[in-house]
């Protein structure tokens, strides 16, 4: 399917209590003119409105705001091919999706469904994975907790909740530990959900056609007293890569690694291709596309962002640099 026929999906995660039913909420009373189809992933939580949503019971109910919801309770694949199915036959009418986890979820594998299922992934467009970190709470959640350090991990952007009841002091080493975590997600500040629409919807965060321009603000290190287990590092070259080296080192590596890497990203240069070539992965699935051509006089280089769980970053460096084209 052509992209711009495709139907976008958001998945909203983040912590117990981070502001993800808030933020939906905003989104659902927008007057953004959109039919959105929520799916809800909270087990045994309050959702969207608990007389709406009955936990417990998979079913298909339409809001009186326009929103249809899904509370899922199985197979994320199955409920996407039935919300299609209803579609394509006119008994329902949506534009977007609107995934949101249960706060101790990982994403992870909601992200892969889109990769994993060639009919979804043809019919869905995955444009963004946006978390919730609650400013509060975060820094125990994120020593204490692995999903809420994936969760960071994964993220396309970064949505800050309840800064005004955070010591300040505590809320800037937060973001800096936030940056080092995942140096490619903007972070942004928000209060009781009030984010702009623009700024949720349509940030084609995850979508491998986008044209990237990436620049992570990778921090210098700074000393602080948590080793967290999920963390990111930067390979960048001005050297263009031998696209076949490159494509079975890193084949290689997500043999051995695949399961502890969570994102990786980024706008290489490749010998002998006029474009960037846009390449990301989850885990162990991975693919490129082609970007914006390089333009005459422009200083043609390569940055690649990975995020993981104790990855060895020297072998990783030191096997890019061996995939440059000599």
């Amino acid at each position: 399917m052509q992209e711009s026929n495709m139907v976008p999906v958001t998945i909203l995660t983040g912590f117990l209590g981070s502001g993800k039913t808030t933020l939906l909420n905003r989104i659902l009373k927008e007057d953004h003119g959109e039919r959105i189809a929520v799916i809800e992933n909270e087990f045994g939580e309050v959702g969207v409105d608990n007389d709406i949503i009955e936990t417990g019971n998979e079913q298909i109910v339409e809001m009186n705001n326009g929103c249809i919801c899904c509370t899922v309770r199985g197979d994320l694949i199955r409920i996407l091919g039935s919300l299609k199915e209803k579609r394509d036959h006119g008994a329902l009418k949506f534009d977007r999706v609107v995934i949101e986890t249960t706060g101790m979820a990982d994403p992870g594998p909601v992200a892969q469904t889109f990769f994993t299922d060639e009919e979804i992934g043809n019919y869905y467009l995955l444009d963004s994975i946006i978390t919730l970190v609650d400013a509060k709470h975060a820094p125990k959640q994120l020593d204490e907790f692995h999903e809420a350090q994936e969760q960071v991990g994964f993220a396309d952007k970064i949505l800050l909740s309840k800064t005004d009841v955070a010591p300040q002091d505590e809320t800037e080493k937060l973001v800096q530990r936030l940056r080092k975590m995942n140096p490619r997600a903007p972070i942004k500040k928000v209060h009781f959900g009030d984010a702009p629409i623009k700024e949720v919807l349509d940030i084609r965060g995850f979508n491998l056609n986008a044209i990237l321009e990436l620049d992570p603000q990778f921090l210098t290190d700074i000393a602080h007293e948590h080793h967290d287990e999920v963390e990111s590092f930067v390979f960048r070259a001005d050297k263009p890569f031998d696209g076949q080296k490159l494509e079975q080192f890193l084949s290689g590596m997500i043999q051995v690694y695949g399961p502890d890497l969570l994102r990786y990203k980024g706008v290489l240069w490749m010998k002998g291709n006029p474009r960037r070539v846009v390449f990301q992965g989850v885990h162990m699935m991975m693919g490129g596309d082609l970007g914006k051509p390089w333009g005459k006089g422009e200083k043609k280089g390569s940055v690649m962002v990975f995020i993981g769980k104790k990855l060895p970053q020297d072998i990783f460096i030191a096997g890019m640099e061996e995939c440059l084209a000599k």
